[in-house]
């Protein structure tokens, strides 16, 4: 008969888990679970103190907190792993995985003294079997580390399943903000400048993702040419009509060469206007460099006054003179104007142009009979 207060020897006890020193007599499920846990140390039950019949025994484990952090952080490492192994597996069986993109092309659709548009394509693939939608686009353009331009572009559209697709981000500069704010950019130059852009995403399995890219490049801070009329050369004279040609001096103060196309432009000679054309030409004009092209023109000298027979007189007249020019460029097209107000211009003869001379002779002879 096992003494009472003593475990019964039917219960083969573990000498090194539990102590029992005179305590009341356990449950069952206590001590099976004190059994279970048997090849444990020593300290991990605790003794069985003196009690009455009616108290429990106190049961202790050994780093019972620390015990309790470890499984929990164990158990939330267990969990990610969980789902990033079956995030995997959804990625291998459905085909998901994370889009590309690649800056393809930079253009300047459009480029004057005010302002250049320029349009970023940007190529996007998705190698997922369903759209995935583009969130937004953040941009900026700094050039030399200082920002010219920043901005957010929202809800750019959706990228087709298993496809890929060019997506065009149009930026506009604006040279007077760009000069205000940099006083060394200068009208002529090119500053160098590097685009970032931020493609935010929505891709299944993988969450929101930021595809970050880079270009850069070069673009011109651009300048009006200078212009100068030299002189007039009379080709045909007469009252009532007089054909002349004008020669126009260009200069161009950019930094880049200008490939001339065409232009159009308007003369006046003391506020009078003698008219103007619009015309082909083609000239180089090399960058910080002067050419002259000789532009044609019908008028009728009786409308021109006094402002003709001063310019004959070689007393020289006040002209102003106002256009376009239509110019290639390495950054692409630009139209550009051209303008002087306040210039002197006069009848200028070489000596021994037998030309010249019988044009002088019939602008007297002309003059006379009027």
């Amino acid at each position: 008969m096992p003494m009472q207060g003593y475990l019964s020897p039917r219960f083969p006890t573990n000498q090194t888990a539990i102590k029992a020193h005179r305590c009341s007599p356990l449950s069952t499920s206590a001590i099976l679970a004190a059994l279970s846990l048997g090849s444990a140390s020593p300290s991990v039950f605790t003794r069985c103190k003196s009690m009455s019949s009616s108290d429990k025994p106190e049961v202790v484990e050994r780093d019972a907190k620390d015990d309790k952090n470890e499984e929990k952080g164990g158990f939330i490492e267990k969990v990610k792993d969980f789902i990033h192994d079956i995030g995997e597996k959804i990625e291998e069986t459905i085909g998901f995985g994370k889009p590309t993109a690649d800056v393809t092309a930079i253009h300047i659709p459009k480029i004057n003294l005010e302002r250049a548009d320029i349009v970023v394509d940007v190529l996007v693939t998705n190698p997922n079997p369903i759209p995935i939608p583009l969130i937004d686009i953040n941009y900026l353009i700094e050039s030399d580390g200082r920002k010219l331009i920043s901005g957010l572009i929202p809800d750019a559209g959706t990228i087709h399943a298993h496809g890929s697709e060019t997506v065009k981000i149009p930026i506009t500069l604006i040279y007077d903000d760009i000069k205000s704010t940099y006083n060394d950019i200068k009208p002529g130059s090119i500053i160098p400048y590097k685009i970032k852009v931020d493609l935010i995403v929505d891709v299944p399995v993988f969450g929101r993702l930021t595809i970050p890219l880079e270009k850069t490049g070069e673009i011109p801070i651009p300048y009006k040419p200078d212009i100068d009329l030299e002189k007039i050369h009379f080709e045909r004279f007469s009252f009532e009509e007089t054909i002349a040609v004008l020669h126009l001096k260009l200069e161009n103060k950019n930094d880049f060469n200008l490939g001339l196309n065409g232009l159009d432009y308007e003369v006046w000679l003391s506020d009078v206007s003698i008219g103007g054309a619009e015309l082909s030409q083609s000239a180089t004009i090399e960058k910080n460099g002067c050419t002259t092209i000789e532009l044609p023109i019908t008028f009728r000298p009786k409308d021109c006054g006094s402002a003709l027979w001063d310019m004959i007189r070689g007393r020289g007249t006040g002209y102003t003179m106002k256009g376009n020019i239509d110019v290639d460029t390495p950054f692409g097209a630009m139209k550009l104007p051209i303008s002087k107000e306040g210039g002197t211009t006069c009848l200028k003869k070489n000596k021994g142009d037998d030309e010249d001379e019988n044009d002088d002779e019939r602008i007297e002879k002309e003059r006379r009979r009027h």
